[in-house]
C-alpha cells in the first residue's frame, strides 16, 4: 500500500503547475529584480505577477503585499514591526489568545521583555475565542491585537470579522494568522476587517521558504530585519524569485478553486469522521463538533490509547498527534491544554487533515486501519 498523506495542516506538496511556474527561474530567468537589466526586468515583472496573484487572493492591493519568508516571519513582522515602532519608548498593551501558534506566542513574549503589556485571552471548551471575553481585555493603552483566523490542531475558525470590528472603532492595529485559512476558506482582508494578515506558502501549495504578509495601506509598521529598502523597506534582501512566483501560482490555484475545493475536503473529512465514529460504535469523539471549522481538519480523540502508538502501527499513514511544531513534545498541546484536555485524553487526540490529492479510497484506508489500530491497543 503507498502512503496515506493526512496531514495537510502540517504542510502541503508543492502543486504540479506551481514546480512548473518555478523552474524556469532556477535555470534561464535567474537574475536580480532589482538590476535594469533585461534579466532583472524579467524577474521584476515576475515577482509583481505574484504579487498581484496574492493581492487577488486576498482581496487586497498590490501595493499591500510584502513577501517574506514564510508565516513565521510575517507573523514577527506583523507583532514587533507594530508595537516597536515607538522605539525607543516601548509601551502600550498587546491581546492574543491561548490557541496561538508558537511564532505569534513567541514574538508577544519577546515584546513583553521589552515593556509591553501582554494579555491572553482564553477560548472556550469549543476552540474559540469569544468576542464577549476579547471585548473585556480591550484597554486604552490596547496597540495591538493578533488574533489567528483558524486553529492549526483544532481547525476551529475564530471570529475575526467581529474582534475586527471593534478594534476599527477604537483605532487599534489587528492582525490575524491565516497560515491555516489561507486558499482553504474565504480570506478577504475587508470582509475580516484586518489591517494585517500572514500567510505561510507551504500551506497552500508551495514551497517552504516563502510567505506574505498583506499590510493595509495606512497602517504604518518598522521593518523587523534591516538593509536595503526591498519590498517597500518592510523586507531587505534579494527577493526569492523562483519561490515567490511558486506562491502567486498557488494563490491564483487556491484563488479560483476555492468553494469547490473547500466542498471536496468537507465532504472527505466528514466521510473519514463517520467511518471512524460509526466503527466505534460512536466511542471516538470529535474534540470540537459543534463549531465552524476548517473544511480538511478533523481533530479526534481515540480513547483508552496513545494516538503516536496508532500511527506508529501504520508507517504507511501519515498524521499528527499534535501540531508539527510540538510533534518530538509529549507535554499537552496548550491548544489541547486550552480547550481542558487532561494528559490521559490529549494522549489519545489525533489530527487528521485531507487536502487536493487526497482521495475517497485514501480515506476509507485510513479509516480501516485507524480502527484496527484503536481496537488492537485498547484490548
Amino acid at each position: 500500500m503507498r502512503q496515506i498523506y493526512l496531514d495537510y495542516n502540517a504542510t502541503t506538496p508543492i502543486a504540479p503547475s506551481v514546480r512548473e511556474a518555478m523552474q524556469p527561474f532556477f535555470v534561464e530567468h535567474f537574475g536580480n529584480p532589482s538590476s535594469s537589466h533585461i534579466l532583472g526586468r524579467a524577474c521584476l515583472e515576475s515577482l509583481e505577477d505574484a504579487r498581484s496573484q496574492v493581492a487577488s487572493l486576498l482581496g487586497a492591493d498590490v501595493d499591500e503585499i510584502i513577501f517574506t519568508s514564510g508565516g513565521t516571519e510575517s507573523n514577527n513582522l506583523a507583532i514587533l514591526g507594530t508595537l516597536f515602532r515607538n522605539a525607543p519608548i516601548l509601551d502600550g498593551h498587546l491581546i492574543i489568545s491561548n490557541l496561538e501558534h508558537p511564532a505569534v506566542t513567541a514574538p508577544a513574549e519577546y515584546a513583553a521583555k521589552w515593556g509591553i503589556d501582554v494579555t491572553i485571552v482564553e477560548c472556550g471548551p469549543d476552540g474559540v475565542v469569544s468576542v464577549e471575553s476579547f471585548a473585556e481585555a480591550l484597554r486604552p493603552d490596547t496597540r495591538l491585537v493578533s488574533i489567528m483566523h483558524a486553529n492549526n490542531e483544532l481547525g476551529t475558525i475564530q471570529p475575526i470579522r467581529e474582534i475586527g470590528e471593534l478594534c476599527r472603532s477604537r483605532d487599534i492595529v489587528f492582525h490575524t494568522d491565516a497560515a491555516q485559512s489561507a486558499g482553504k476558506i474565504p480570506t478577504n482582508v475587508d470582509e475580516l476587517q484586518v489591517d494585517l494578515l500572514s500567510i505561510a506558502g507551504h500551506k497552500l501549495y508551495a514551497p517552504k521558504g516563502v510567505g506574505a504578509l498583506y499590510v493595509r495601506r495606512d497602517v504604518a509598521i518598522d521593518p523587523v530585519l534591516h538593509g536595503a529598502g526591498h519590498e517597500m523597506g518592510l523586507r531587505p534582501g534579494t527577493e526569492n524569485v523562483p519561490y515567490i512566483v511558486g506562491l502567486g501560482r498557488a494563490a491564483k490555484l487556491a484563488h479560483v478553486g476555492l468553494d469547490e475545493n473547500a466542498a471536496r475536503m468537507g465532504q472527505l473529512r466528514d466521510r473519514l469522521w463517520n467511518k471512524l465514529h460509526s466503527g466505534s460504535d460512536n466511542a471516538i469523539v470529535q474534540n470540537v463538533a459543534a463549531v465552524e471549522c476548517l473544511p480538511n481538519t478533523l481533530s479526534a480523540r481515540f480513547p483508552n490509547v496513545s494516538a503516536a502508538e496508532m500511527l506508529q502501527r501504520h508507517s504507511d499513514l501519515c498524521a499528527s498527534t499534535a501540531s508539527a511544531c510540538h510533534s518530538g513534545d509529549i507535554a499537552v498541546s496548550p491548544t489541547l491544554a486550552a480547550i481542558g484536555l487532561d494528559a490521559e485524553q490529549a494522549r489519545g487526540v489525533m489530527r487528521l487533515s485531507v487536502g487536493r490529492y487526497t482521495t475517497e479510497t485514501e480515506v476509507d484506508q485510513a479509516a480501516e486501519l485507524l480502527l484496527e489500530a484503536w481496537e488492537s491497543l485498547r484490548r
